[in-house]
């Protein structure tokens, strides 16, 4: 089986109806014991210090593991990816791209996914087949986020590993269905959690490592993870184009944030922390999270891999401090 990437969660029904390996990139580069030395190994090759440490990240995760193929989406993503595209197949990287309308068009979706179909040679029967084998795993993967926030029987790490998973079921969907189902077994066997404070995380998943431990050992806990989630998908949706209208991450802030709205109520969350990303369009829309959202709100600022740092730990304290004291 031939292992093909991608640099942002993609129809994954297709690569799997297609015998493919997925491999999420993303998921490569963060969890690599090399994570900061790829940054800088890319900045050797030439990326400026200026753009986005996942762009990085991503080209080096491509070159490290070998892949020869990689679906890059060229709309509902980094604007940098055009010019990773160009850059991999200078590296001798295939690329195949894809595209999520700007206007979550039906339509035109299905041409996209119809086109990647036909690179790949796999029928709607394929998919559909695939869709049902994938969907299984992700009803395991929406009771662990049930557990989270529901009967607090959940970390928010435990929370944002199992969910971000789903980009690429970890390169084995039968493998990764055992994790899951081992997991679930075990969390309902656990005495629910104490923390005081809810809280939500929304924005991108986070380059800095030990947000949640530390979160939880100053008693709050994170019970909502947005981006993560919509990896996830837990709409429950039949019809394969649908889905992905409904996965919201790809499409603008508003359509982000109509989900993001009905998940705080029904979470119970008290205060919100939104993780912008280094030199990424997305901290522009910041300034809409704040109009919008009803709810305090930390932004904190992630570059490279690597811990909290001492400046961020003391800000988590004191937003943590106000949000008990609202209480």
């Amino acid at each position: 089986m031939q292992r093909t990437g991608f640099t942002t969660t993609i129809p994954l029904e297709i690569l799997v109806a297609a015998d493919r390996i997925p491999v999420d990139l993303n998921n490569v580069f963060i969890t690599s014991a090399r994570s900061h030395e790829m940054i800088e190994d890319a900045e050797l090759d030439g990326f400026p210090r200026t753009v986005c440490g996942w762009i990085k990240g991503i080209y080096a995760a491509a070159l490290e593991s070998g892949i020869h193929e990689v679906i890059a989406v060229t709309e509902g993503d980094c604007s940098y990816t055009k010019a990773l595209m160009e850059v991999l197949s200078v590296r001798g990287v295939a690329t195949v791209p894809f595209a999520y309308p700007q206007g979550r068009d039906a339509g035109t979706l299905r041409h996209e996914m119809e086109r990647l179909m036909g690179h790949y040679g796999v029928s709607w029967d394929g998919v559909r087949r695939a869709k049902e084998r994938l969907d299984a795993i992700r009803r395991e993967v929406k009771e662990i986020d049930r557990l989270t926030w529901e009967e607090d029987r959940v970390t928010g790490e435990e929370n944002h590993y199992f969910q971000v998973c789903t980009s690429d079921m970890n390169g084995d969907c039968d493998r990764f269905a055992a994790e899951v189902t081992g997991f679930l077994a075990e969390a309902r066997a656990r005495a629910p959690r104490t923390e005081r404070l809810r809280l939500a995380y929304i924005g991108v998943p986070p380059m800095t490592a030990g947000l949640y431990p530390f979160l939880e050992s100053k008693g709050a806990r994170v019970v909502f993870n947005e981006t993560q989630r919509q990896f996830a998908m837990p709409y429950g949706i039949d019809d394969l184009v649908e889905q992905y209208r409904a996965y919201t991450y790809p499409y603008d802030i508003f359509h982000r944030l109509a989900d993001v709205l009905m998940e705080l109520e029904r979470r119970r969350v008290d205060g919100v922390i939104h993780y912008v990303q280094s030199f990424c369009f997305r901290q522009i829309e910041d300034m809409i999270v704040r109009t919008k959202l009803p709810l305090p709100i930390l932004t904190l600022e992630g570059d490279k891999p690597g811990p909290l740092d001492a400046r961020t730990k003391i800000r988590i304290e004191g937003f943590l401090e106000m949000l008990e004291e609202r209480q």
